[in-house]
């Protein structure tokens, strides 16, 4: 096991990328850089491996080490060292982590969230849980040795944002909370929990301003098509995936990971693992739309709206920031709320139609377990002439469809 150690660099652990997403560097005596990317952001592990069981019948384990930007290479090294002399010993090498008092903050917050991850709902919640407890918010708490974690290293980083974040700063002092918890439970801590909220950060910190989620902000319909032409005006791959979000009013999400090999003519079929509903969701795309198919092409990229990198898709935040460069008082999601507010204020298109093409569930579950399709050929008609009405120094006439049944 002793064989080809010290392979890695500290340029190379500080650098090294993951163009696929996921990628393991190996150190050598079964200690890997483990890199994986997430749209712009770039998580970089330790991780030690090992075999249990005979050459015929093992079973390859690992652990963690914790974070690079945690445990430096020597330190890795060293870690790594100690699990082989355990393993000739005849001992579990998840005791040396277990057992040492050394482990930190951020070591043990990562750890929790990988034993999280199968439980959260999604990709995105994923990453607001490394975001909130990564150097964003955590950054003087995530090197604190786990067990001496107390409540002046907590307020240092909740007091900053506990007034002007509330929100934020409420859901980062619960994931400190259930870390500082689970590293109790594992034996890392003792003690009452410094994070804890009831009889005592209640005594210290002024009572929160009072969480406001309301509506997303949407501009009126009625200044779509000029923000539209200030779009076309714009040769930025941000500005083009701005629009197809607008015309076919999905979510960010969906629209900045769309892939071209999910345009099946002219439908796009988003997989139900990018739903929110987790349901399949076909949108019929308008001829616009199509021409920004043909626009992105030379990108020469399967994602349709791909980063600089191009190995990876655009940034969730690329078209927020875009909007507040140009100064539009907007969300991105509120666009569904512009597109749903005129197909129901300026057209006569029946509600099932309008809900379903927002990819919502329509009706009850009984109801739903009659109805076997999704309106594809209705719904085609009402995001064209959402299309049409969206296109600059349109007329904004009222839009009556004349194929609609009763």
């Amino acid at each position: 096991m002793g064989r080809g150690i010290n392979k890695l660099s500290a340029k190379t652990v500080a650098t090294a990328r993951a163009p696929t997403g996921l990628r393991r560097l190996g150190d050598g005596g079964g200690l890997y850089l483990l890199i994986r990317e997430r749209g712009d952001s770039i998580e970089r592990r330790w991780l030690f491996r090992w075999k249990r069981g005979t050459r015929d019948a093992s079973t390859a384990l690992e652990m963690s080490l914790g974070a690079a930007r945690d445990v430096s290479l020597s330190q890795a090294r060293e870690l790594a060292s100690q699990a082989r002399a355990l393993l000739a010993m005849g001992k579990d090498p998840r005791s040396l982590k277990a057992g040492t008092s050394e482990s930190t903050f951020g070591a043990v917050a990562d750890a929790y969230i990988d034993s999280l991850a199968p439980s959260l709902r999604n990709a995105k919640h994923i990453d607001q849980w490394r975001m909130t407890l990564g150097d964003a918010y955590c950054r003087s708490l995530r090197p604190v040795a786990i067990d001496k974690v107390d409540t002046t290293h907590v307020l240092a980083v909740l007091q900053p944002i506990w007034q002007t974040r509330p929100e934020t700063a409420y859901r980062l002092q619960g994931r400190i909370c259930r870390v500082l918890d689970a590293a109790k439970a594992k034996g890392l801590r003792s003690g009452e929990n410094p994070a804890r909220w009831a009889g005592h950060l209640k005594m210290i910190l002024p009572r929160p301003k009072k969480l406001s989620r309301g509506h997303h902000r949407a501009v009126h319909y009625r200044d779509v098509p000029d923000l539209i032409a200030r779009l076309r005006l714009m040769d930025t791959v941000s500005a083009r995936a701005l629009e197809w979000t607008i015309l076919t009013a999905c979510r960010t999400g969906e629209a900045i990971a769309a892939r071209r090999s999910e345009i099946d003519g002219e439908v796009w079929i988003i997989p139900a693992s990018r739903m929110k509903m987790k349901r399949e969701h076909r949108v019929p795309l308008p001829a616009r739309c199509l021409e920004i198919l043909a626009e992105l092409a030379p990108l020469e990229s399967d994602w349709l709206f791909p980063s600089k990198w191009r190995s990876k898709h655009l940034s969730n935040m690329a078209m927020l920031e875009l909007l507040k460069d140009m100064k539009v008082a907007a969300t991105v999601h509120g666009m569904r709320s512009c597109f749903k507010t005129w197909a129901e204020e300026v057209t006569q298109f029946p509600r099932e139609a309008i809900e379903m093409s927002l990819a919502h569930l329509v009706g009850n579950s009984a109801e739903r377990a009659y109805r076997r399709g999704d309106m594809l050929d209705r719904r085609r008609e009402l995001m064209a002439a959402w299309a049409r009405y969206c296109e600059p120094a349109a007329e904004s006439n009222v839009v009556r469809p004349a194929k609609w049944g009763g």
